[in-house]
């Protein structure tokens, strides 16, 4: 699996960032199927499972240490986070086969607050429809997949943020 996502990185790497790309935002998923589960633990070891969290917009990014797309969101997102948290939309970054101290590490250099979460085997990662890293996807409040995102984005962008919104 990690072959297969560091080929893809480096494909969506080689690609216009999403600031340079006019117009880049999220792609609605036809088929609104049901969000995967998952319980994952946060770099304190709490324990996260998406179906508590049913009824509310929840933005799951899949992202690794290594991953340059990765790293160039990582601000957006925080900032992203910083106005959608007090309207109660949610954001886990869920960070995919690696471990606690390479985490702690990429966060001196890119602060976040929203909670980032451990799949050190990557399973958890290999139940959702991941296609590179980051791939990003927002879940209406009836638990389902409605937006995806591969490739880096502007998170903070009014544009972006509006259609989360709309999901409330």
């Amino acid at each position: 699996m990690r072959g297969f996502l560091l080929a893809a990185v480096l494909v969506l790497s080689s690609l216009p960032s999403a600031a340079q790309q006019a117009g880049a935002g999220l792609t609605r998923l036809a088929d609104a199927s049901l969000a995967p589960d998952f319980s994952l633990l946060d770099m304190d070891g709490a324990v996260y499972r998406l179906s508590d969290y049913r009824g509310r917009v929840v933005i799951v990014n899949f992202w690794a240490t290594w991953c340059p797309p990765c790293r160039e969101e990582m601000p957006s997102m925080q900032r992203a986070w910083e106005q959608l948290r007090p309207e109660g939309i949610l954001m886990f970054g869920i960070n995919v086969g690696e471990d606690g101290d390479a985490i702690f590490q990429f966060t001196a250099d890119y602060p976040v607050d929203f909670p980032l979460l451990t799949d050190s085997d990557s399973a958890v990662t290999g139940q959702w429809p991941v296609r590179g890293l980051p791939t990003t996807f927002v879940v209406d409040p009836a638990g389902r997949l409605v937006y995806q995102a591969i490739g880096s984005r502007e998170w903070d962008d009014p544009a972006l943020l509006a259609l989360v919104r709309a999901l409330k």
